[in-house]
């Protein structure tokens, strides 16, 4: 895709802060991080995302995840650290390339992520568990 930021960071036509880089894959650091060491873990390969790039692409693409968040939380002698992974638009989802966010947190860091807080009553929670099994 000609026009993806991110292809061109895979291919080496816009500069990049580069961590990590194989064949099939490339983490560089996030020009508008949250913490430092914010990280996103890309393919080359352009998938718009998570549901459009093939299992085994995935499999590979999470094992670097998962190295590149260890290199990281040695580096920057973080806490913890979250894996981000925003889907269209409405989801959060800026650059239509699929791409993991790696985030180091540290204690009392300050930065939050916000889930519900009131819990669900059963009935709708048995309705969703009916209709998205239907579709798994």
């Amino acid at each position: 895709m000609t026009e993806c930021i991110f292809c061109k960071i895979g291919s080496g036509e816009i500069p990049a802060k580069k961590i990590y880089e194989d064949q099939n894959t490339i983490a560089f650091l996030d020009i508008f991080p949250s913490a430092k060491g914010h990280s996103l873990v890309i393919p080359k390969k352009h998938y718009s995302t998570l549901l459009d790039i093939p299992e085994m692409e995935l499999k590979e693409l999470i094992q670097i995840v998962q190295k590149v968040g260890a290199g990281i939380m040695k580096a920057t002698q973080a806490d913890g650290f979250n894996i981000l992974q925003n889907n269209k638009e409405a989801a959060g989802q800026i650059v239509p390339h699929l791409h993991f966010h790696i985030i180091p947190r540290f204690k009392d860091d300050c930065l939050k992520l916000s889930f519900g807080s009131k819990q669900g009553e059963e009935k709708e929670l048995a309705h969703w568990e009916s209709q998205i099994k239907k579709h798994i």
